[in-house]
C-alpha cells in the first residue's frame, strides 16, 4: 500500500489512556498502525491534541514525588543532632527553658545549613531529559509540520533526517539510517536501522527497525511511527530506574557518621556514669545533676562539624573548577586525595592533540612534510591524498569562527591534502559519498564508499596499520598499477611502522578497492574492507604538552603510579611516555589482543609487578577490566576517558575523569570529574588539591575536637566537687562559645595552604580513617587538657581574688555573685583565647608555623578577629549580660588571659619540633643501615 492511497486515520476512536500498555512495536506494521489507530500519513492535528490530553506531554518526569522533606528530616536525625535533642529535652523537663530554646536554635541552624548544601546534588532525571530535543518534524493533516517535541503523541509519524535527535520511541515505516545509540547502550559505533530489518523476539534495543528517544541519526533519513513517549519510552524507563538508585556513602561521609555515633555513645556513657556519681557521691540535687548532664552532652557535641565539612568540600570544588577540574560530587574531592593509580589516555591528555603530518611512505618512496613546503608530487602520493580526502569527516572551513572542526587526526590529514593542492570541499565529499562505515575501537579503521571522477565506485579505507595491512592483497606501484603484496614487502612495512612508532609518531595505513560493475554496494564493513590495495602509510606527530613532564614527576614523587591505556600503537605510546617521564625503565607493552587472552590471575600479577605498563590498542572494555582489577587489589583509581564506550570504566573507577573539550556527553555524564582543558597536568593539580582538602578537613576536625575537653572539664569540676565549686561555665555560655566563636576559624582552616612536602608523601591507604587515635590524643589529652587548665586557672583567679572559698554562696543576692559572673566570663574568655592558640597549632601537623607563614591564611586572621569581636560583645554589652549571665572584666583579668594563645601554640610547636627531630634521627639511622648493607 502506498502512502498516497492510505485513508486518513480514524479520529473517532480514542487513543489508549495514559496508563495503558505500550503496543508491541515488533508486530507487523499494519497491526501496529491499527493498534495505534494511526496510518502512514500520521494523525490529524485535532486527534493529536486530543491524545496529548490523554497520554500527557512527551517529557521525563519525577515519579517519586518531592524528596526534600525526607532529606531535611535526615538532618534532624543525625547522631549529633539526636544528642542535642536529648540535651534540649532534659533542659525542658527540669524547667531550664532558655537553655532548651537555645539548643533548639542550634539544631535548626545546623540542619538548615547542611540541608542547603546537600540540595546542590546531581539529579539524574534532569540530565537524561537533556537528551530530548526541543522540536520535532511530524506528519500532521498529511503535511510536514514542525512541533514542540513535548507535543509528540503515540501515532505521530516522525520525519527523521541526518543530525536529528530522535524525540520518541518509534518504528521505521520507510527509509534507512545510522543511529548513535550511545545515550541508551553506551556503544559508540552507530548502528544501521531500516524498515527492511524487521525483527521479532529480540530485545527492543536490538530490533533493526526501531529507534528510540534520546538517540541521534548520524546518517540517512526515514519516516517512523511513534509508539511510546515520555516516561513510557526506553529513556523514561531508565529515568525511572535512576530515581530508585541510591548513591553509596563516600569514605569521608561514612567515617564522619561513625565518629558521630562514637561521640554519641561516649557522651551517653559519661552521662550515665557521672550522674549517679554527682547525685549520690557528690550530693548534687537532681536539677543540678541534669544541668551537669546537659552541659556534658552539649560539650561533647561538635555542633559545627557537619556544616564545616560540607563547606570545606564545597570550597575545594570551587578551587578545582578554577584549575580546570569540574567535580560533580562534593565527596569526590576527598577521594582524590587517596588516589594512588592514574590510568590515562595518551592523545590529548599527555599530548597537545594538535596533529601534524610529518612523513608519508608509498611505493614511490618517502615524502617529508614541512610546515613551509609540501613534498614533490608523485602519482602514488596523489592517490593517497584522494583517499584521505574522501575517507574523512573533518571540515577545514569550520563553523562561524572559521576554525577547522572534527577529529584532530582527520583535520591534520585534510590540511595535508589541501597543501598538496587537492579539493577538500565538504559539500563535494558529501555528494560523492554513498555510504560510510564509521571508525570503531574493535575494527580500528574507517571506510567509505565513494563515486570516482569517472563514475566508478571506490572503497576508501584508513586505520591502524595492523588492522588495514592484513586486508591488503596488492600495493599501488609508481605506475598506478596494483602489484601483489608479498610477505617480504609485508615485513618491510611492519618494520617501517614500528620504526615510525618508536619515534613517537602516530601511523595510519591507507588503502582502496574499486568495485566491479556487477558488484552490489556493500552494506556491512566486512563486505567493503576486503581485498584492498595499499596506497601507503602516513605518520603524524602530536607533541607532548610542555607541563605534563613536571606533573608526572610530581605524581611519582607522591607515590602515584601512572599507567597509559591508549588505542594507539604501543611503540608510539612508549615513546611519548618516555618523553614525559612516565616510563623510567623499559616498559611492558600489552596489546589489546594480548590482554584479551590474559587470565584474571595473570592480569593481577602484571598489575602488581613493579614495572612501567602501557596498554596499547586497547578497547574501552579493556579499561573496565583494568579498573576492576586495580580496585580489587585495593587501589584508588583515577581513570580518564572521552568516548561513549568509556562510560562503564569511568563509572567503575573511584574517580572517572572525562575530557571537557574532546569528550562526549555520555562520558561527561558518567564521570566524577571533567577536565575543561583535557590536560594531564590538571589531574595532578586536582590530586594535590584533593590531598590538601583532606589534610585541612583533618585540621579543623582536630580543632573542633580539641575543645571537647575544656568544655567538659568545668562541668566535671562542678559535679566532682559536689557543688562546692560553683558551675564554672553555664550551658548558655557554652552554646555561645560553640556557635558564636568556633565556626569561622574552623572554616578558615579549610582554606589552609598546602603544607611543605604534601606531594612527597605516599597516598593514604583506602579506608584509612580521617580521625585517628594520634589525632584524638593530641586533641583531647594534650591541647585539650592544656586549654582546660588555663580556662580553670582564669576562673579561680577571679574567685580567689574576691575572697571565695569552697562552698561559699555565689548565687543571686550573695556578695560574691558579681565576682562569680566575672569568673564564668573569665572561663569563657579562657576558652576563646585557648581556642586561638589551638587554631594556630592546628595549621600544621608536623611542620613549624614559620615554614608556612604566620600570615599566609588571612581568612583565619579575619575569623579570629570576628570571634574576638563576638567575645568582646558578650563581655561588655549589658543585654548579653542579662541573657548569658556574664559580667564586664577588668584590665587585670584581660591581661591574665593574654598569654594563653602563645602558651597553647608554643606547647604544640615544641611537641612538633620533637616529632621532627625524632623522625629525622630515625631516617638517618635507616640510611646508615642501608648504606652499610
Amino acid at each position: 500500500m502506498t502512502a498516497g492511497s492510505d485513508a486518513p486515520p480514524a479520529v473517532t476512536a480514542p487513543a489508549a489512556p495514559a496508563g495503558a500498555a505500550v503496543p508491541d512495536p515488533t508486530e507487523r506494521i499494519d497491526l501496529l498502525l491499527r493498534d495505534l489507530r494511526s496510518s502512514r500519513v500520521g494523525l490529524t492535528d485535532r486527534e493529536a491534541r486530543r491524545r496529548l490530553v490523554q497520554v500527557g506531554p512527551n517529557r521525563l518526569e519525577r515519579r517519586g514525588g518531592r524528596t526534600w522533606p525526607r532529606e531535611l528530616i535526615r538532618q534532624f536525625t543525625h547522631p549529633l543532632a539526636l544528642l542535642l535533642w536529648a540535651a534540649a529535652g532534659l533542659a525542658w523537663a527540669v524547667g531550664i527553658v532558655p537553655v532548651a530554646v537555645a539548643i533548639l536554635i542550634v539544631i535548626l541552624i545546623n540542619a538548615g545549613f547542611a540541608f542547603a548544601q546537600e540540595r546542590h546534588a546531581e539529579r539524574a532525571v534532569e540530565a537524561l531529559a537533556a537528551y530530548l530535543p526541543p522540536r520535532a518534524r511530524v506528519m500532521r493533516d498529511r503535511a510536514v509540520t514542525d512541533i514542540d517535541a513535548t507535543d509528540l503523541v503515540p501515532g505521530d509519524v516522525l520525519i527523521i533526517s541526518e543530525g536529528d535527535r530522535i524525540s520518541a520511541d518509534a518504528r521505521i515505516l520507510d527509509g534507512g539510517m545510522e543511529v548513535d545509540m550511545s545515550a541508551l547502550t553506551g556503544e559508540s559505533m552507530p548502528v544501521y536501522r531500516s524498515a527492511d530489518l524487521a525483527d521479532a523476539g529480540v530485545p527492543l534495543p536490538q530490533a533493526g527497525d526501531l529507534v528510540f528517544s534520546g538517540t541521534t541519526c548520524t546518517e540517512g533519513e526515514a519516516r517512523a511511527v511513534v509508539y511510546a513517549t515520555g516516561m513510557r519510552s526506553e529513556l523514561g524507563r531508565i529515568a525511572a530506574l535512576s530515581e530508585r538508585v541510591r548513591h553509596d556513602e563516600s569514605p569521608l561521609e561514612h567515617q564522619v557518621r561513625r565518629v558521630a555515633w562514637l561521640i554519641a555513645l561516649v557522651s551517653v556513657a559519661l552521662g550515665v556514669a557521672f550522674i549517679p556519681l554527682a547525685t549520690l557521691a557528690a550530693g548534687l540535687s537532681f536539677v543540678n545533676a541534669v544541668v551537669f548532664a546537659v552541659g556534658l552532652l552539649v560539650g561533647n557535641v561538635p555542633e559545627g562539624l557537619l556544616p564545616v565539612i560540607t563547606l570545606a568540600l564545597g570550597i575545594g570544588v570551587r578551587e578545582l573548577a578554577r584549575r580546570g577540574a569540574v567535580m560533580k560530587r562534593l565527596s569526590a574531592v576527598e577521594t582524590l586525595g587517596s588516589t594512588d593509580v592514574i590510568c590515562t589516555d595518551k592523545t590529548g591528555t599527555l599530548t597537545e592533540n594538535r596533529m601534524r603530518v610529518t612523513v608519508a611512505h608509498t611505493a614511490g618512496g618517502r615524502f617529508d612534510f614541512t610546515p613551509d613546503r609540501p613534498p614533490t608530487r608523485d602519482p602514488t602520493l596523489d592517490r593517497m591524498a584522494v583517499a584521505l580526502a574522501a575517507c574523512n569527516n573533518a571540515n577545514l572551513t569550520g563553523s562561524g569562527d572559521h576554525l577547522p572542526t572534527g577529529d584532530p587526526t582527520e583535520v591534520a590529514l585534510l590540511e595535508t591534502v589541501a597543501a598538496l593542492g587537492f579539493p577538500v570541499d565538504e559539500e563535494l565529499r558529501r555528494r560523492q559519498r554513498t555510504r560510510q562505515f564509521h571508525f570503531d575501537s574493535a575494527r580500528k579503521r574507517m571506510s567509505t564508499l565513494d563515486a570516482g571522477t569517472h563514475g566508478e565506485r571506490v572503497i576508501h579505507v584508513k586505520g591502524a596499520p595492523e588492522a588495514v595491512l592484513p586486508l591488503c592483497i596488492t600495493e599501488l606501484d609508481t605506475r598506478e598499477r596494483p602489484v601483489p603484496l608479498t610477505s617480504v614487502r609485508q615485513q618491510q612495512l611492519n618494520d617501517l611502522v614500528d620504526g615510525l612508532a618508536r619515534q613517537g609518531l602516530r601511523v595510519l595505513a591507507v588503502a582502496e578497492r574499486h568495485l566491479d560493475d556487477e558488484e552490489a554496494d556493500p552494506v556491512r564493513p566486512d563486505q567493503a574492507e576486503r581485498a584492498l590495495t595499499l596506497l601507503g602509510v602516513v605518520a603524524m606527530e602530536d607533541p607532548p604538552r610542555a607541563e605534563v613532564a613536571e606533573a608526572v614527576a610530581a605524581c611519582h614523587t607522591a607515590g602515584i603510579r601512572v599507567i597509559v591505556i591508549t588505542g594507539d600503537h604501543g611503540l608510539t605510546a612508549a615513546a611519548v611516555a618516555a618523553q614525559v617521564g612516565i616510563t623510567r625503565t623499559e616498559p611492558v607493552i600489552v596489546t589489546g589482543d594480548e590482554l584479551d587472552h590474559t587470565s584474571e590471575h595473570d592480569l593481577d600479577l602484571l598489575l602488581a609487578a613493579d614495572t612501567d605498563l602501557i596498554f596499547a590498542r586497547s578497547s574501552p572494555e579493556a579499561k573496565l577490566r583494568i579498573a576492576d582489577a586495580l580496585r580489587a587489589a585495593g587501589h584508588v583509581v583515577a581513570m580518564t576517558g572521552d568516548g561513549v564506550n568509556d562510560a562503564p570504566a569511568l563509572r567503575r573507577a573511584d574517580i572517572g575523569i572525562a575530557m571537557g573539550r574532546s569528550g562526549t556527553d555520555v562520558a561527561r555524564e558518567a564521570a566524577t570529574m571533567v577536565l575543561t582543558d583535557d590536560n594531564f597536568a590538571t589531574i595532578a593539580a586536582a590530586i594535590r588539591a584533593g590531598r590538601r582538602v583532606y589534610v585541612n578537613i583533618r585540621k579543623f576536625i582536630f580543632y573542633i575536637f580539641a575543645h571537647a575537653t575544656p568544655e567538659v572539664v568545668p562541668f566535671l569540676v562542678f559535679a566532682l566537687s559536689g557543688g562546692a565549686v560553683p558551675l564554672p561555665l553555664t550551658v548558655l555560655q557554652l552554646l555561645s562559645f560553640d556557635v558564636g566563636t568556633e565556626t569561622l576559624p574552623a572554616l578558615a582552616l579549610g582554606r589552609e595552604p598546602a603544607e611543605p612536602g604534601l606531594m612527597h608523601q605516599p597516598p593514604r591507604p583506602r579506608g584509612e580513617p580521617v580521625i585517628r587515635v594520634r589525632m584524638l590524643l593530641r586533641a583531647w589529652l594534650f591541647l585539650g587538657v592544656l586549654c582546660a587548665a588555663l580556662a580553670m586557672a582564669g576562673f579561680f583567679f577571679v574567685l580567689l581574688r574576691a575572697g571565695w572559698h569552697p562552698g561559699a554562696a555565689t548565687g543571686p543576692g550573695s556578695p560574691l555573685h558579681h565576682a562569680y559572673q566575672q569568673a564564668t566570663t573569665m572561663t569563657l574568655l579562657g576558652l576563646v583565647t585557648g581556642q586561638i592558640g589551638t587554631a594556630f597549632a592546628a595549621r600544621t601537623e608536623y611542620a613549624s608555623l614559620r615554614s608556612i607563614g604566620v600570615f599566609s591564611n588571612p581568612l583565619l586572621l579575619w575569623g579570629i578577629a570576628f570571634e574576638l569581636a563576638v567575645t568582646a560583645a558578650i563581655i561588655y554589652l549589658p543585654p548579653l549580660h542579662t541573657l548569658l549571665g556574664t559580667a564586664a572584666l577588668t584590665p587585670a583579668m584581660l591581661a591574665f588571659t593574654a598569654p594563653f594563645p602563645l602558651i597553647v601554640w608554643g606547647a604544640d610547636e615544641f611537641r612538633r619540633w620533637l616529632v621532627r627531630r625524632r623522625t629525622t634521627a630515625t631516617e638517618l639511622t635507616d640510611e646508615r643501615v642501608r648504606v652499610s648493607a
